[in-house]
């Protein structure tokens, strides 16, 4: 595909998914607060909600994936654009703690089967074994949700309040991100169907090896995410220079990401993802025994590490067992992260009440189990 439209693919999916990630993911950690105070709720309850909008994610991922494989990443995407909308309408309407919690389940269903996935299959479709470096593209465009998510949201709450907030991403989503997807993405319902026999996935030791890697990998992201500038303070920071530091984490994943994607092609996808595994570890002892003034390194490490790990868990399924059923593989691989993720903030923060040194030794051991997981991996005929 060479024609003007098809080159906007990639740009589009990777907009798609800053915009995703931002109006749900990292909505409410700006959110929370005004959410909280304007409905006459507790941030715990709206928090509360957040961890059942992940576990309604984790159920409805393999779900999503065999939508993929049937339908295609354009559906998906579509039917996820309109889900977000009404997740977010619902929690800009919202007047009390029933509502402010249905309206945070329903973006856990958008969040089930509108983040990387079909973003990633609409690329095998296209590409088929050759879509590793477009994958890494979207991955990199899409790490900005993170990074621009909060700023944006938190300039929308100063401009136009929380609610105006809430029906702002909606529009974005109903407004922006449909219209680019009906109108640039291909139909993948145009496709060949999979067979009853092709159309099934057996797990194998590989695919238990990636599940285990990407479940401790999603277990430390999300704690990470949720905690990191309240282990920087426990590591001597106060808290302006622990906010500092933990922005080096979302830039170090946008910076490896762009380094992925300029050498896409050249070295092992395994070696690479044992280094991935092994930086957290490395940045957590050099954060640990240099004292204050290197206590960034954690931050560092930890995204560089998953900026990899992103990548790696679009290519690899790709890379190891082909594009046939890719959408179905995937979700499933990634499925035990997905209810994994749920609990890592509170079982992270018990870690952490203890003391900073345990919290990281034990991020660090399930580093080391993810490194073991890499062995045993290898593509067969």
């Amino acid at each position: 595909m060479s024609s003007p439209a098809s080159r906007l693919i990639v740009p589009v999916l990777g907009f798609g998914l800053i915009v995703a990630f931002a109006s749900s993911y990292y909505l409410l950690g700006v959110l929370a607060e005004p959410l909280a105070a304007g409905t006459g709720t507790t941030p715990s309850l709206v928090f509360a909600g957040l961890s059942g909008a992940f576990l309604i994610s984790a159920g409805l991922s393999p779900f999503g994936g065999r939508w993929v494989d049937r339908r295609g990443g354009r559906e998906v995407l579509t039917a996820a654009s309109v889900v977000f909308a009404l997740g977010l309408a619902g929690l800009g309407l919202s007047q009390g703690p029933v509502s402010v919690v249905a309206a945070i389940l329903m973006l856990g269903v958008g969040m089930g089967v509108g983040f990387y996935g079909p973003a990633f299959a609409v690329l095998v479709a296209i590409h088929g074994e050759e879509a590793k470096k477009p994958i890494t593209a979207v991955s990199l465009i899409g790490a900005f949700g993170g990074a621009l998510g909060w700023p944006m949201t938190l300039a929308m709450i100063e401009w136009v309040g929380w609610r105006g907030a809430c029906f702002g991403w909606a529009g974005l989503h109903l407004l922006v991100c449909l219209p680019l997807y009906l109108t640039l993405l291909p139909d993948g319902r145009a496709g060949p169907r999979p067979s009853a026999e092709t159309g099934r996935v057996r797990w194998d030791g590989r695919m238990i090896r990636l599940a285990v890697l990407f479940a401790g990998a999603w277990w430390i992201a999300t704690a990470m995410s949720a905690l990191l500038p309240r282990l920087l303070g426990r590591l001597g920071l106060d808290p302006a220079e622990a906010a500092g530091a933990a922005s080096l984490m979302a830039g170090a994943a946008v910076v490896v990401r762009l380094l992925s994607f300029l050498t896409s092609g050249k070295g092992s996808p395994i070696a690479v993802l044992r280094l991935a595994t092994l930086l957290h570890p490395l940045g957590a002892a050099v954060a640990f025994f240099g004292g204050k003034s290197l206590a960034g390194a954690v931050a560092l490490g930890q995204g560089a590490g998953n900026g990899l790990l992103s990548v790696a868990s679009g290519v690899l399924p790709l890379h190891l067992f082909g594009k046939a059923n890719y959408a179905t593989r995937q979700a499933l691989i990634l499925t035990p992260a997905r209810f994994l993720q749920a609990a890592a903030p509170l079982s992270y923060g018990v870690l952490l009440d203890r003391s900073a040194g345990l919290a990281l030794l034990a991020s660090s051991a399930v580093c080391v189990l993810m490194f073991a997981m890499t062995f045993g991996l290898e593509r067969r005929s």
